[in-house]
């Protein structure tokens, strides 16, 4: 294996470490590692080859996610129809897990969710609740929280779901900039009663977007970055994903909405989404993991309209209450 190819996408020893460890599985060595820019938490590359297809190799400073990432992206391919790349090897070294998996191709629907016709848009978008619908019925858990790998499943430790959704809740408001400080208070008092009915844990994919979508003639084809899984009411990670879906690319989510909601009663009652649930889906789209505004629309709109975009749809779930 070529090290000034390794040095050329990561720039941290051990790492290098892992992504050689990782590549160092395969029979042929890489004409070509290309780093991807996506996501916060992993480092992501392109391995492309001269005698075989290319590979993803996923380096995390956090080994047990990335062996709960690969346990996972197995079971969904086995209990599910949801598309997600196949496994190929998974490890640790250096203390940094890795894994690698086969590279699907695709475009980026985040790319273009909102240009395609409103027919595919409504399809697409339909696909998304009845694959988070399915997701559901195949993982349910007995507590909630960050799921790890566990004998031949998964396991979560939180038993009480109303200390784990304030906390989650509270996590998300506090990590909302000042540009919402009026906000807050209302926000504690709806997140302080969380529903109690329609809780029982299910996998809760927090980043089941677009934008982690691979799509070829307008279908799916993968669903990427499954890190950090987390068990959580239903209801709580249907509303973040069909804020993620309806209402992060269009001027009117009623449709994108109405369809998802389709979607996902097609294979599983939801009963209505309760405030409390929404709103803590949205503080928690608000934020990425480094403290910075997620831009919605594509192309992504500025700070400022970011900013006005999430305070609105904080604002109508409040005048719900």
């Amino acid at each position: 294996m070529s090290d000034p190819l390794l040095a050329q996408a990561f720039d941290d020893g051990s790492v290098r470490a892992a992504a050689a460890a990782a590549l160092g599985t395969l029979t042929a060595p890489p004409a070509d590692i290309t780093l991807i820019t996506r996501g916060n938490r992993k480092k992501t590359a392109v391995a492309r080859f001269s005698t075989r297809g290319p590979v993803v190799v996923q380096l995390s400073t956090e080994p047990m996610w990335i062996r709960t990432e690969a346990a996972l992206l197995e079971a969904i391919r086995q209990r599910t129809f949801v598309p997600v790349p196949p496994v190929l090897t998974t490890g640790i070294q250096d203390g940094v897990g890795y894994m690698l998996t086969a590279y699907v191709a695709g475009t980026d629907l985040h790319t273009s969710f909102s240009t395609v016709s409103d027919a595919t848009r409504r399809t697409l978008a339909r696909w998304f609740g009845r694959a988070l619908a399915r997701l559901h019925e195949a993982f349910r858990f007995d507590a909630y929280g960050r799921l790890e790998r566990s004998g031949s499943g998964f396991a979560a430790t939180r038993d009480d779901r109303e200390a784990w959704f304030e906390a989650y809740s509270t996590r998300a408001v506090n990590r909302l900039p000042s540009a919402f400080d009026d906000l807050t208070a209302d926000l504690r008092g709806l997140l302080s009663s969380p529903p109690a009915t329609g809780h029982t844990p299910r996998l809760f994919p927090w980043d089941f977007r677009p934008g982690n979508a691979l799509v070829a003639d307008d279908a799916v084809t993968a669903v990427l970055d499954w890190e950090a899984p987390l068990a959580a009411p239903p209801a709580l990670s249907a509303a973040k994903a069909e804020y993620l879906v309806a209402d992060w690319y269009v001027d009117d989510p009623e449709p994108l909405r109405t369809v998802f909601r389709e979607g996902y009663g097609s294979v599983r009652s939801l009963s209505a989404v309760a405030p409390a649930y929404r709103a803590a889906a949205i503080a928690a789209s608000a934020v990425d993991s480094d403290g910075r505004v997620t831009n919605p629309r594509y192309p992504p709109v500025d700070r400022e309209a970011a900013i006005a975009f999430h305070r609105d749809a904080l604002q109508s779930v409040l005048a719900t209450v």
